[in-house]
């Protein structure tokens, strides 16, 4: 067999290997070995199939992790509805005390438990409906629900 070949034969392994693992990181290798095959096919010394397979690989891998694909997004668990359903549900606080500097605390009743409560903006904010936002350990931190885009409470 032609050594061109074995470059299309380790590169079909190697994407057998991408199916069953699921990382496009293979494919880019298989490419690599695929452009050895062509060095090969082209009649180049091994010297130049190597070099030829690893240029396109290590290139398409890096190509890869650069592109919307290779990376993914870190959402913070804490804040994203998807790990936790009570982000975004709303809550009545009718009582809000003083904790530190410009911050307020309460009390709430939450799926049938008491949950400490922050308020997320700064400032004395008034009693009524909030909406979760954050969960941090048993704290839950809130906004107004009539919160405009700026950050301040909204008079109606």
């Amino acid at each position: 067999m032609g050594d061109w070949i074995n470059w299309l034969v380790f590169a079909g392994v190697v994407v057998v290997l991408e199916l069953f693992s699921g990382t496009f990181y293979l494919l880019m290798i298989a490419l690599g070995l695929g452009a050895g095959s062509l060095a090969a096919f082209l009649g180049c010394s091994i010297e130049l199939q190597l070099i030829a397979a690893a240029a396109v690989g290590s290139v398409a891998t890096v190509a890869l992790r650069k592109s919307r694909f290779g990376s993914r997004n870190r959402v913070d668990a804490t804040r994203d509805p998807n790990v936790n359903l009570d982000i975004g549900q709303t809550i009545q606080i009718d009582e809000w005390k003083a904790a530190s500097n410009d911050l307020y605390a309460a009390r709430a009743m939450h799926r049938g438990a008491q949950w400490d409560v922050e308020c997320s903006t700064n400032g004395v904010p008034p009693p009524g409906a909030y909406k979760i936002i954050e969960i941090r350990g048993s704290q839950l931190i809130v906004q107004a629900v009539n919160q405009g885009l700026n950050g301040s409470l909204e008079r109606k």
